[in-house]
């Protein structure tokens, strides 16, 4: 492993740890070169899932898109930052398990939203808001009206 500082490759281990959130080794390494210390982590190379989007495109699966999604409908919520990221591993796993090499962005979307429905009913109606392009205020009153009959159910 070269050194991000210095680029120099007489580096050395001095911990590891394995991350059970995102399923990686955190390993943590020293430069013999420059004295830095800097963290790496490792993941299982899995199959490679392509993303299908609304148009047509296709694009390699990126974990940190759906993180990304969560985190903004998340945003100012009582949710750490860690269960965020459980989720969005939850997901990606999900997909993994499957064994399909292609699925489609509207999948991925109703995967956020059914764990975010899970999660929190505000970041739910967030997500859902903008995944399904709302435009009027019924459209909110419905989501919030059905949200509210299943938690008094």
């Amino acid at each position: 492993m070269r050194c991000p500082y210095c680029g120099s490759s007489n580096t050395h281990v001095v911990d590891s740890r394995f991350v059970a959130s995102d399923n990686s080794i955190r390993r943590r390494r020293v430069c013999y070169a420059c004295k830095r210390r800097f963290t790496t982590y490792e993941r299982v190379y899995t199959m490679e899932i392509t993303v299908i989007k609304k148009n047509g495109n296709r694009e390699p699966f990126d974990r940190n898109k759906v993180l990304n999604g969560i985190l903004k409908a998340c945003e100012k919520r009582p949710i750490s930052r860690e269960r965020m990221e459980e989720v969005a591993e939850k997901i990606e796993r999900k997909l993994i398990s499957q064994n399909k090499s292609e699925v489609t962005s509207r999948k991925i979307g109703e995967m956020v939203m059914s764990e975010l429905y899970k999660l929190d009913p505000v970041a739910y109606i967030r997500f859902a808001s903008v995944y399904n392009n709302f435009d009027s205020p019924d459209q909110f009153r419905k989501i919030a009206m059905m949200l509210k009959s299943k938690k008094n159910a």
